[in-house]
């Protein structure tokens, strides 16, 4: 039997256990991975918002992916909440030669509307961690925040994940659940111009917490079974959906996905 692929995440941790570090180990096991962590931040949350975030030190993060990576070794790299440009650094610095492929999910700001990083560190996220990436996937409003523009439909969505991938050199897959189409468009934007469009039904639900965390890390571990990015995204958007619609329903805000009911695609 072949051995799982060695996925690190590298995110902030959700009590709650929708989204983060929890849901990003559900959806890799789900998907045949090996999962490993990095905690960036722990954060008191739930369905209805976060009450407390502490940030881990850098260094500690740092160690942490040192621990992983030199005993374990590592098949593709998922990243989530960097809280600060502490964080930021000593991660960058970790992972300069790793040569697995790199998901970044920039987490900025919670289902429930929360602020979930410090305002100086989307500086040190462009310029030290994204240089880094195979993807990055934004939904609109961290899209919007990363170009520091209004976006609210998905042809100014499509425009502005061509000029982050210019300016980045790296693939953008812009998530267009925000805006108020029929169906959600996502974009995928590849960094020599070819662009991939996926859509499905809006599901009428507000059980939608933890959906960025676990599309980027389904992404990562399909990645890291050798599928082409293309792949990694259409059949990661497959378990997102499956996960959505077995949703358990708990909480009195944005609940949880149901992880457990999804198979391998």
């Amino acid at each position: 039997m072949a051995s799982p692929p060695r996925i690190l995440t590298i995110a902030g941790s959700d009590s709650s256990g929708g989204a983060g570090i929890q849901a990003d180990i559900k959806t890799i096991t789900m998907l045949g991975g090996y999962a490993m962590s990095a905690i960036t931040t722990v954060t008191a949350q739930n369905s209805v918002g976060v009450q407390a975030i502490a940030p881990m030190a850098g260094s500690v993060v740092a160690t942490q992916i040192a621990s992983c990576v030199d005993d374990i070794g590592v098949d593709a790299v998922k990243i989530g909440m960097l809280h600060d440009a502490d964080v930021i650094a000593h991660v960058a610095e970790a992972l300069e030669d790793i040569e697995a492929p790199i998901v970044i999910d920039p987490v900025m700001i919670a289902t429930s509307g929360a602020a979930l990083i410090d305002p100086e560190a989307i500086t040190a996220l462009r310029e030290k961690m994204f240089p880094l990436a195979s993807l990055i996937t934004p939904n609109l409003p961290e899209l919007s925040h990363l170009l520091e523009r209004n976006l609210t439909n998905t042809a100014q969505m499509v425009e502005a994940a061509e000029i982050l991938s210019n300016q980045t050199g790296t693939a953008v897959l812009a998530k267009g659940g925000h805006t108020e189409d029929e169906r959600v468009i996502d974009l995928l934007y590849e960094p020599q111009g070819r662009a991939v469009q996926f859509d499905h039904a809006r599901i009428d639900t507000p059980h939608t917490h933890g959906t960025g965390c676990t599309l980027s890390s389904a992404i990562t571990t399909l990645l890291g079974h050798g599928q082409s990015l293309e792949n990694a995204v259409r059949l990661g958007r497959q378990f997102v959906v499956r996960a959505i619609q077995n949703a358990p329903g708990y909480g009195a805000g944005n609940g949880p996905l149901g992880h457990q009911a999804v198979r391998n695609p």
